[in-house]
C-alpha cells in the first residue's frame, strides 16, 4: 500500500484513476479504494462524484393514455458508491447509468488543470470588457465584489484584484475604495461609564446572558465622530445582517443621545410598534453618551423592554459588526470630515447607500434585502432607509459631493 504521507497533496494520474474504476467494478468501498492508492476516502467520494458519466436511456416509456412518462431513477444510485460501475445488470438495464469512467476523468481534470494555468487573456475581447465594466464602477466609487455580484464577469475576486496589482486594468490600487491606511488605536483605557451603572451590563454578563437565553443577533451601537465639538453620529447595527441606521446628534452627551431614543420609540409607537421588539439587546461601549442606561432600556410608560450591556474598555473586538459596517461608512464619509451641514435626511441617504452594497457575509445579498426580509419594509421606513438600485450605489464621497451640488442647485433657484 502506497504512503499517505509522500501521496498527500498529490495529483492524481491516470493509473490512479484506471486503479479507481477497477475497484469500483469490483464493489469496493470508498474507504478500501482509498487504502489501496493512499489517498482519504472523502478525496475518492469527491473525485467519482465530481467526474460522473450520464448516459441517457434510448427506452421511452409512456402512459396508458400515450403521454410520456418521466425516467425514474435507479435506487442504487442513491447510495454509496453513486455509480452503476459495481451493478451486474448495467448491460441490459433501461434506466440512465451514471459511470465512472477513469480516461473520461483524466481528460477533464487535464483540461481543468490547462485552464486554470492559463496566462492572462490580455488579447481576448471578454478581458476588455472586464476591464471597461470593473474600470468605470470603481470611479463611480463602487466596490469589487459589489461590482461582480452586480454583472456577470465570469471571473473570481482574487482574478480582478490580481489585475489590478500587476497593472492590467485601466485602474490601480489608489482608485479602490479601501486602499487607505488607518491611524494606530489609542492604547489608553479610559472609563466612561460609572462602575454602579455597569453592575449586571457587562460584557461577562451579556456572554452570559446571550448563553442561557440562547440568543443568536443583538445590536451594536457605537458613534461616529465629525470633528471635535461638533456633531455625532449614533449608529445602531443589527448583527443578523449588518443592517446599519445612524441617528445624527447635535453633541456628544448623554442628553442628546437619550433625546434621539426618546424619539425613536415614539415614531415606533406611532406605528404600532415597540422599541423592545426591534431592539431586545443592545451592545455598545463606555462612551458617555450612553450613560442614560433608563432611557435605553425602558419603554415609554417605564417598564423593562431592552437590555443594554457594555464592552470591556479598549476592547472594540468585542463589538466587531458595528466596527466593520462603519468602515463602509468611512468610504463616503472620511475621517475627519465634519458632519455640521448633515441633517437626518443626508445620514439617512448615507446608510441607504451603506444597505445598499452586496456582501460577501450574506451570499451577495444586501444588509437591506435581509433586514427587510426579516423585519419588514414598514420598520426600515421608520428608519428612513430606502433601497438603492445595484447600479445607483456610491461608494465614495463623491456621494457627498452629488449631494452637495444638489443641494447648491436647490437653493440657488
Amino acid at each position: 500500500m502506497p504512503d499517505l504521507r509522500t501521496e498527500k497533496n498529490k495529483h492524481m494520474t491516470l493509473d490512479d484513476r484506471t486503479e479507481i474504476q477497477e475497484c469500483l467494478d469490483k464493489g469496493m468501498s470508498f474507504k478500501a479504494i482509498g487504502k489501496r492508492i493512499g489517498k482519504d476516502q472523502t478525496t475518492i467520494s469527491k473525485e467519482v462524484k465530481k467526474h460522473l458519466v450520464v448516459r441517457e436511456t434510448n427506452v421511452k416509456l409512456t402512459k396508458e393514455d400515450g403521454t410520456p412518462m418521466e425516467q425514474s431513477l435507479c435506487k442504487s444510485l442513491l447510495k454509496v458508491p453513486f455509480v452503476c460501475n459495481p451493478c451486474q445488470r448495467k448491460r441490459n438495464c433501461q434506466l440512465t447509468k451514471r459511470l465512472y469512467l477513469a480516461k473520461h476523468a483524466q481528460t477533464e481534470y487535464e483540461k481543468l488543470r490547462t485552464e486554470s494555468r492559463e496566462g492572462i487573456p490580455l488579447q481576448k475581447e471578454e478581458f476588455y470588457e472586464i476591464d471597461r465594466v470593473i474600470s468605470e464602477k470603481v470611479k463611480d466609487g463602487q466596490h469589487v465584489y459589489h461590482i461582480m455580484k452586480s454583472n456577470d464577469l465570469g471571473v473570481s475576486k482574487s482574478t480582478v484584484y490580481r489585475h489590478i496589482n500587476r497593472g492590467y486594468l485601466s485602474i490601480s490600487r489608489i482608485d479602490l475604495p479601501r486602499a487607505v491606511k488607518f491611524k494606530p488605536r489609542r492604547t489608553t483605557p479610559k472609563e466612561y461609564i460609572p462602575k454602579a451603572l455597569k453592575i449586571g451590563r457587562t460584557f461577562e454578563d451579556f456572554i452570559a446572558y446571550k448563553e442561557e437565553n440562547e440568543v443568536s443577533s443583538w445590536v451594536e451601537m457605537d458613534t461616529v465622530i465629525g470633528r471635535i465639538g461638533g456633531k455625532v453620529i449614533l449608529t445602531l447595527d443589527f448583527t443578523l445582517c449588518n443592517f446599519m441606521v445612524g441617528l445624527l446628534l447635535d453633541n456628544k452627551t448623554s442628553a442628546e443621545a437619550a433625546s434621539k431614543i426618546i424619539a425613536l420609540k415614539n415614531a415606533f409607537k406611532c406605528n404600532n410598534l415597540s422599541f423592545g421588539d426591534i431592539f431586545p439587546i443592545l451592545l455598545t461601549d463606555n462612551g458617555g453618551e450612553f450613560a442614560d442606561v433608563f432611557t435605553f432600556e425602558k419603554s415609554l410608560d417605564g417598564h423593562q423592554e431592552t437590555r443594554l450591556f457594555f464592552c470591556d474598555p479598549n476592547k472594540s473586538y468585542q463589538k466587531p459588526r458595528v466596527e466593520k459596517t462603519h468602515t463602509h461608512f468611512r468610504d463616503i464619509v472620511p475621517k475627519g470630515e465634519p458632519f455640521d451641514d448633515f441633517d437626518q435626511g443626508t445620514v439617512n441617504l448615507i446608510f441607504s447607500h451603506v444597505n445598499s452594497v452586496k456582501r460577501k457575509s450574506l451570499n451577495g445579498k444586501t444588509p437591506y434585502e435581509m433586514f427587510v426580509f426579516t423585519y419588514g419594509q414598514h420598520v426600515a421606513d421608520i428608519f428612513g432607509i430606502k433601497a438603492i438600485p445595484a447600479d445607483k450605489v456610491v461608494q465614495s464621497p463623491k456621494l457627498l459631493i452629488n449631494m452637495r451640488r444638489a443641494a447648491s442647485m436647490k437653493g440657488g433657484k
